[in-house]
């Protein structure tokens, strides 16, 4: 499956227009701060709305200007892991990991089992009754990399989801998520301002500049 945009974007000191097409496997987003790169990944999860273009997860259109098309968020199919994780700390890790099959009312059962491979998959199983609060670093990733994929998305969107860890686990993490990125076999973009990961996660890489691409 193939992610398709051609969006534009006005933002407040320069306009995103960006246009590419990403097959399966990891994609690097490259670009100084400020350069758009959190807003196209917002457009394509369906957080903000394109002023113009259009947006497509192999035959399925997610937003078309032109047409008025909008899919919301919730109906992509499309998971985004925030540099931050956004974990719910009210929320045990299973609740946190099972959350967005409950959003699409799978039936408990079934949520059930889903988390207990997500938990097994992520190795966390055994953190599965504690709080956010209670996690190291590399543990809440792996809830939110856990949460995103349990839901089977047709494409992965990642945040610089290692800026949030200390050196020292950045480089252990960094290893074992270009491995699971490796498996999942749907479009994934990777959000990332450190050079060792190209060595990591492919070569294919897009640079963001003042919102325009530069491959």
């Amino acid at each position: 499956m193939t992610l398709r945009f051609d969006v534009r974007k006005r933002l407040r000191e320069f306009t995103l227009d960006a246009a590419a097409d990403l097959p399966a496997g990891v994609t690097l987003l490259e670009g100084p701060s400020g350069a758009g790169k959190t807003t196209l990944l917002l457009l394509i999860a369906g957080l903000a709305v394109p002023d113009g273009g259009r947006i497509a997860l192999g035959e399925r259109v997610l937003a078309d200007a032109a047409t008025r098309t909008f899919v919301p968020p919730a109906a992509r199919n499309v998971a985004l892991v925030f540099q931050e994780y956004a974990l719910f700390p009210h929320l045990d890790v299973a609740a946190n990991v099972g959350y967005g099959l409950r959003a699409r009312s799978v039936p408990a059962a079934e949520r059930a089992l889903r988390v207990r491979r997500a938990l097994d998959r992520f190795e966390i199983a055994e953190l599965a009754g504690a709080r956010v609060n209670e996690l190291s670093g590399g543990q809440r990733q792996r809830v939110a990399l856990a949460r995103a994929l349990v839901v089977e998305p047709a494409a992965l969107l990642l945040d610089e989801p290692l800026a949030a860890l200390d050196p020292a686990t950045r480089d252990r993490v960094r290893g074992e998520l270009a491995a699971m990125l490796a498996d999942i076999g749907v479009p994934a973009v990777f959000v990332s301002h450190d050079p060792s990961d190209r060595a990591h996660f492919g070569a294919r890489t897009l640079r963001l500049e003042r919102g325009e691409l530069a491959r």
